[in-house]
């Protein structure tokens, strides 16, 4: 039998003096009360109660083991009470692994006002663009952009990102504006490498998926330098919107060819236990989500 439950029931029928009333207030019969009280006296070999018809009390030996247990009980439901205050309250570090540029512009932002509302919270951040083993690396919660090639990761999807080709007006004003697709073999399209393939951009063309061929001077994997890049009139760059979102927003960039926008990116919040999160993971999630829904900021302009 349950050690703990056998003195749980114990110490309930020494305060009550009563088998029958401590069966009720812990929601079980008054057979296996008695059964619980007769297998520690077994346990520990000794009488733990005087019975008679009329009376029940405590020996001896049942009144020093009473001290004992209600210290004992005392010392597990409060060891309990503070392992759920501490999943039940949000506090200690958060490791957080993210993209370099939504980690940047984004995940920093949202931060700030997270850790103003939960003040017991610390954070570590890591910005990469690997996928994590959270096991491994210790990593609470990680962001991704992109389709999810792992199924093992429990995520949620939090917002999406348009793939936008963008130029600077300068750059624009020198070499005209592409109206279609195809019209972008006469400018200088620099890539982003490997989130691209290599001299190929995908587009939407009567709701259809086609591919067309680019060239430029300009190949590299990180989109911030392309975004900087672009902002300079070097020439036109296909990129999420959460890099370059904020900057067509202010004008220091033009989305051209809109209506050709390739399928959105997800971006997922991921993590390892679907259950028993703590307060911290789960608060953050939900806190991030909110601040992308029912639209991404960075989706937006006129």
């Amino acid at each position: 039998m349950d050690k703990v439950m056998s003195m749980r029931v114990f110490s309930a029928v020494a305060k009550n003096n009563s088998f029958s009333d401590a069966a009720k207030k812990l929601s079980i019969s008054k057979a296996m009360a008695s059964k619980h009280v007769q297998n520690l006296e077994n346990t520990l070999g000794v009488r733990l109660f005087n019975r008679t018809t009329r009376k029940l009390n405590l020996t001896d030996v049942g009144n020093a083991y009473y001290e004992k247990v209600d210290s004992i009980l005392s010392d597990i439901d409060e060891t309990e009470l503070a392992i759920s205050r501490l999943n039940s309250e949000p506090k200690g570090k958060l490791k957080i692994m993210a993209p370099p540029s939504f980690g940047a512009f984004h995940l920093s932002r949202a931060l700030s006002v997270y850790l103003r509302k939960y003040p017991d919270v610390t954070t570590e951040i890591e910005l990469s663009n690997r996928m994590p083993d959270l096991v491994e690396d210790g990593i609470d919660l990680a962001f991704h952009v992109g389709k999810l090639e792992d199924s093992s990761f429990v995520a949620r999807k939090i917002a999406s990102a348009r793939r936008v080709v963008c130029a600077s007006p300068y750059y624009l004003k020198q070499n005209g504006t592409p109206q279609a697709p195809n019209d972008l073999s006469k400018h200088n399209c620099m890539v982003y490498a490997p989130r691209t393939a290599l001299n190929e951009w995908e587009f939407i063309k009567n709701n259809e998926q086609v591919t067309v061929k680019i060239s430029g001077d300009i190949q590299c994997n990180d989109g911030d330098a392309l975004r900087i890049a672009a902002i300079q009139g070097c020439g036109i760059a296909q990129l999420p919107t959460y890099i370059v979102g904020l900057d067509i927003q202010s004008g220091r960039l033009n989305a051209i060819l809109e209506e050709f926008e390739p399928e959105n990116l997800p971006v997922y919040a991921i993590y390892n236990h679907r259950k028993y999160l703590s307060a911290k993971i789960q608060t953050f999630i939900e806190f991030m989500y909110e601040q992308f829904q029912p639209e991404a900021y960075w989706n937006e302009w006129t």
